[in-house]
């Protein structure tokens, strides 16, 4: 099909649509009946081109959603595409009155795919809440002159108190892209404010490649001491809990200094056992 496309300002594009006449009942019919028999793509083109200006009315109901009235329209003129193919002319309604459904239906899923990076409005009753929220605080507001309570609203929609209170809580705080500038004054992004109080990623990278060479020749190293040297590295260094060299000396019944001197030793061991160019591993320090 081919009609005006929203490549230029929107003022040009509405200007253009509104050159394309409105059909009566009877033209409507008769070109929807050549569509249906004859899958006539001229007729679906007409269909599609006289009623592009509903569109853009239906698309202002939802400009207070923080959607691009174009983005809008270009979702709605989908809609309305699909209404078109499955329009039936034999059951006696206009057009616009089947595809509004259709036209609404599309702006309404563009709407909720956008809104957030969490999936909103996954359930029936939750589509009903996001687009019904806020007209039903207002026309209790302007009842009462006052806020409405979650209850209020409640009952007002046939639905529980934490399914209105959930939903709102969802649709008042809205994703912030750290990319996007504190203010328009200012040459900050919101990112440069996330402070991160764990290692960088070099720390990271340099303690994974650490323990992995040390894990991969450990068992080699370990090999090279003496049963005392080993069963310490194991005990003081190696272990969740470790020992401590008072209990390592009694073991062995040496002094509390003669069993850190031998874990000094089997340490340098390790260090000359376990290759590494960088610096030393801090499973190896001491």
């Amino acid at each position: 099909m081919n009609f005006p496309a929203l490549t230029g300002t929107l003022d040009r594009y509405i200007a253009e649509i509104n050159q394309f006449p409105l059909l009566t009942p009877e033209e409507e019919f008769a070109i929807a009946v050549r569509l249906k028999k004859f899958n006539d793509m001229v007729a679906a083109e007409k269909l599609v081109v006289s009623n592009l200006r509903f569109v853009v009315k239906v698309a202002h109901e939802y400009r207070n959603y923080g959607i691009k009235l174009a983005d809008l329209i270009q979702e709605g003129n989908i809609g309305l595409m699909h209404a078109v193919k499955k329009f039936d002319p034999y059951k006696g309604y206009r057009l616009i009155s089947y595809a509004v459904w259709w036209i609404r239906a599309y702006m309404q899923n563009y709407i909720i795919k956008t809104w957030s990076l969490v999936k909103i409005g996954t359930t029936q009753v939750q589509r009903k809440l996001f687009f019904k929220l806020g007209q039903a605080k207002k026309k209790l507001e302007a009842l009462s002159q006052k806020n409405p309570e979650f209850g209020e609203i409640a009952e007002s929609l046939g639905v529980k108190t934490g399914e209105i209170q959930e939903m709102d809580l969802r649709m008042t705080n809205r994703d912030v892209s750290l990319d996007a500038y504190i203010n328009d004054d200012s040459g900050a992004t919101h990112i440069d404010y996330l402070t991160y109080d764990g290692e960088n990623q070099e720390a990271a990278l340099i303690k994974k490649e650490e323990t992995e060479i040390v894990s991969k020749h450990i068992a080699g190293a370990l090999a090279k001491l003496s049963e005392k040297e080993e069963y310490i590295i194991k005990q003081r260094v190696m272990a969740d809990n470790p020992m401590t060299l008072q209990e390592i000396g009694d073991r062995y019944k040496i002094t509390r200094e003669r069993a850190r001197q031998i874990e000094k030793q089997a340490l340098k061991k390790l260090r000359l056992s376990i290759p590494y160019t960088g610096e030393t591993p801090a499973l190896l320090e001491n």
